[in-house]
Order: structure tokens, then sequence, then C-alpha cells
């Protein structure tokens, strides 16, 4: 299986007085990182996350948000704790004849200060549970989505490896036909320009000349590299980084084809190989 570094899961779970979320969602990057936002009463459960998401995951860069909502009828049953708030009222004045141009405390950060609601929040030890729970399906979903991303791109890059193939086939037979022609070219000029060497060395010059200019194993070897393209997406995994290289591989023997050329059906080849190469780059970028 290709997996994309990009791919995108949400999932709610139910539990006692309220619901948990977890949002994944994650863009290309050169290696693993991860970004975690969690509710403080989520924050413990972090290292396990870590775990399990790299266990699954081996580049990208992953933002994992996860929160509790309240039930509303348990909202709605919560009492302020009147002590707290009047220690807050007490320094919050304390504070504010030392420094009169602080802001006064805003109803916001009352409402979230730990302990307003008594002993009323959900306990943790019975989220964390539910949270990896959460985390397993989230994940699976994630995964899910990645693979299906990443099914698209390799079929993507399989019509560009067959465009590849194809212009390989059809300039391989051109090409003794271009370099015998090329050599007589060459040799008619070398001759009337000075016709008072011996033939024979002139043949021999343009002999050296003609191996200089061959170009087979650049062909041979674009074949190799675009075989090793297809057996390297076949046999899935973590592949990205293998294939960018492959490409730097491909892109060399295209700009050797390129400048080896003495004939502009070779060159217009060498340019489209060039142009495949570099669209297929552009989605491996994207693959884990």
């Amino acid at each position: 299986m290709i997996y994309s570094m990009t791919g995108y899961a949400a999932r709610t779970l139910d539990v006692e007085y309220g619901a948990l979320h977890m949002e994944l969602k994650c863009v290309n990057s050169r290696y693993l990182d991860f970004q975690f936002r969690l509710g403080e009463e989520l924050r413990v459960i972090e290292p396990a996350l870590r775990e399990m998401f790299s266990a699954k995951l081996t580049r990208g860069k992953l933002e994992c948000r996860v929160n509790f909502a309240a039930a509303t009828t348990r909202a709605q049953s919560l009492a302020l704790n009147a002590d707290l708030i009047q220690r807050l009222k007490s320094f919050d004045a304390h504070i504010r004849d030392e420094f009169p141009l602080v802001a006064p405390l805003a109803v916001i950060d009352i409402l979230r200060w730990p302990g307003m609601f008594g002993d009323d929040l959900p306990d943790t030890d019975a989220l964390i549970p539910a949270c990896m729970t959460l985390a397993s399906e989230a994940l699976e979903d994630f995964s899910a989505s990645r693979a299906r991303e990443g099914e698209k791109l390799a079929t993507v890059i399989l019509e560009r490896l067959a465009r590849m193939r194809e212009l390989v086939r059809d300039v391989a037979p051109l090409i003794p036909a271009t370099q015998a022609a090329f050599q007589e070219r060459l040799r008619q000029r070398l001759f009337d320009a000075i016709n008072s060497i011996d033939e024979e060395r002139i043949r021999q010059e343009v002999a050296v000349f003609a191996v200089r200019i061959d170009v087979a194993e650049e062909l041979a070897r674009l074949s190799t590299h675009l075989d090793e393209v297809e057996r390297v997406l076949k046999a899935g995994g973590a592949c990205g980084k293998r294939l960018d290289f492959l490409m730097q591989e491909l892109n060399r023997e295209a700009n050797t084809l390129g400048s080896k050329s003495v004939a502009s059906e070779v060159s217009q080849t060498a340019m489209e190989l060039k142009l495949l190469i570099e669209q297929m780059r552009e989605q491996i970028q994207n693959l884990e």
C-alpha cells in the first residue's frame, strides 16, 4: 500500500458527562513531526498518543487536536465555586492596586480557572482509556484517507512511467540511423576541409566521436530506472525517499541523452522525458 503524507480524519466519542472529539490532519514534511493541541485535562496522554502515531507514520507533520465537551444538561447543573470567586476577586484587586494599568480578569478567564466548577469536572483517569480508543479509531480513518490519496498519486506516476516507456521505445530505433547520418556528414565536411589528410585517419576520428555520442547506455539505464520505480510502487510502504532518489537518476540520464543528441527528434524526446520526470517528482513529494 502506498500512503500519501497528506490526510485528515475526525472522530467523536460519547463518554460520561460529555463527548471527546479528536481531529487529525497531516501535511508534507521531510521528517516525522507532531503538534499536539490537547485540553489541560488530557495533557497526560500526549506520550501515549505520540507512541501510537509513531508506530504508523514515518514522515509528515501531524497535528492532533483533542478536546472534551461537557454535555448540555450537565453544564446546566454546574455550580460556580463561590469561595474561589472571592479569592480571585481579592487577588485581582490587590494586583490592580500594585499595577493600575493591568486589565481586570475577563469572565472567560474566570470560568476557565481550574476548580471553578468544583468537583464536577470529568475524571482524567476515566478519560484516558476512552481517549486512546478514540485515537485508535481516528488513526484508522486517517490511514485509510492517506491510502486513498496514495493510490491516486501512484496512478498518476504510473501513467507518466508508461509515457516515458513509449518515448524510450520510439526513440531507440532512430539512434543508429541518426548516428550514421551524422557520421557521414561529419566525415564529408572533414574531408572537404582537409582533403590532404588520409581518409582512414578521418574515419578513425569519426568513429571515436561516434562513441562519444552513443546514447544506447543512457536508454538502457532509463529503462532500468523505470522498472525500479514501478517495482517500488508495487512493493508499497514508505517509499517516498527512494522514489525521489530515482527521480534524480532519471533526470541525470535524460540530461545526458539531451547533451549527446545529434538529432532534433532525440533532443525533443529528452525534453519531454524531463518534463514527465518533473511531474512525477511533484507527486512523489506527497508520498510517505
